[in-house]
């Protein structure tokens, strides 16, 4: 793997991600994700002709901005606790990490270009809920639950681990010090609540402080996502921590995730709109060279963000 552990978003390329897979898979391709667990629309023909398609979408989108794309596998939902629940076994797990890892290796190799370098980023999400966990873990625990993926995506080639909508400080830390322990790159990406805090009510601030104390500054760098930017404008400032922001993946909607987590259709808000405002927080996130989005986001809200940023 020609990129692997050379992350160009750590040197001045800006980057796109997606947007928000599983909100687009459920609501615009009708297919039933049992958990939300992407990976699952891979166990159908629709589910992965959808799937391509929306990656070959973005490929196709970065290549024209002249832009990189880090492609983040379908694996938010594919750790031990959520698989067994849909009852997928240890083998079959391992399997699905490196078919996915696989399919991004070829995406690459089909659309890559100089201007273009494409990054396969290993996904994993929290243990608990993404928005409202009922139970937490150690830092200790964390590193231990979150091993298995952490080692897959080392083993079959992946770039870098993201850890995606991560909801309190020490699971963070347990997932830096998992990939720290395999040699993996490592991005936190917290997720914040209307006011600007994480659902266990840490400031953004003290979280990033406590999983940088705890590990030696490991990650890579930290992202937001599944937020509105007028969640959290206000929190960003001009310290240090701030300048460890370097990726956003931003909610179309402004709606709560309680109010998300009850919505029976999609807020897909106004891209245009979502893309200037992700354009105006470079001024508070002077770092930030890594744009995309989250739930009720796809290709326009992308898009839109491209032609703000290159606007300002």
């Amino acid at each position: 793997m020609k990129h692997r552990h050379a992350l160009p978003q750590l040197h001045g390329y800006q980057m796109i991600t997606e947007g928000g897979l599983e909100t687009s898979l459920v609501f615009h391709s009708g297919i039933d994700l049992p958990l939300f667990a992407a990976f699952k629309a891979l166990e159908t023909d629709a589910g992965i002709r959808a799937i391509d398609a929306w990656m070959r979408a973005f490929a196709e989108l970065a290549v024209a901005e002249r832009r990189g794309f880090i492609m983040d596998t379908p694996t938010w939902r594919a750790s031990a606790r959520w698989a067994a629940e849909l009852g997928i076994g240890q083998d079959d797990l391992r399997e699905i990490h490196r078919e996915a890892v696989a399919t991004l290796s070829n995406l690459r190799d089909a659309y890559e270009t100089p201007a273009s370098p494409f990054v396969i980023s290993g996904t994993v999400g929290p243990q608990d809920d993404g928005y409202a966990p009922s139970t937490t873990l150690t830092a200790a625990q964390a590193a231990t639950y979150h091993r298995p993926q952490v080692d897959w995506f080392a083993e079959f080639g992946a770039d870098m681990v993201s850890a995606i909508t991560i909801t309190y400080a020490e699971e963070a830390s347990g997932i830096a010090a998992a990939a720290k322990a395999a040699g993996m790159p490592v991005v936190i990406s917290f997720t914040l609540e209307t006011d600007g805090h994480l659902p266990s009510g840490e400031a953004l601030a003290d979280a990033i402080a406590a999983v940088d104390a705890a590990t030696g500054g490991y990650p890579s760098y930290y992202m937001i996502n599944c937020a509105h930017p007028d969640h959290f404008a206000h929190i960003l400032d001009d310290g240090a921590w701030s300048a460890r922001i370097m990726g956003l993946r931003a909610n179309a909607s402004r709606c709560s995730h309680a109010e998300l987590d009850a919505a029976e259709t999609l807020d897909d808000g106004d891209p245009a709109e979502l893309g200037v405002l992700c354009a105006g927080l470079r001024r508070k996130l002077p770092n930030l060279t890594v744009i995309g989005g989250c739930c009720g986001t796809d290709l326009r809200h992308v898009s839109q963000m491209c032609r703000a940023t290159r606007a300002a």
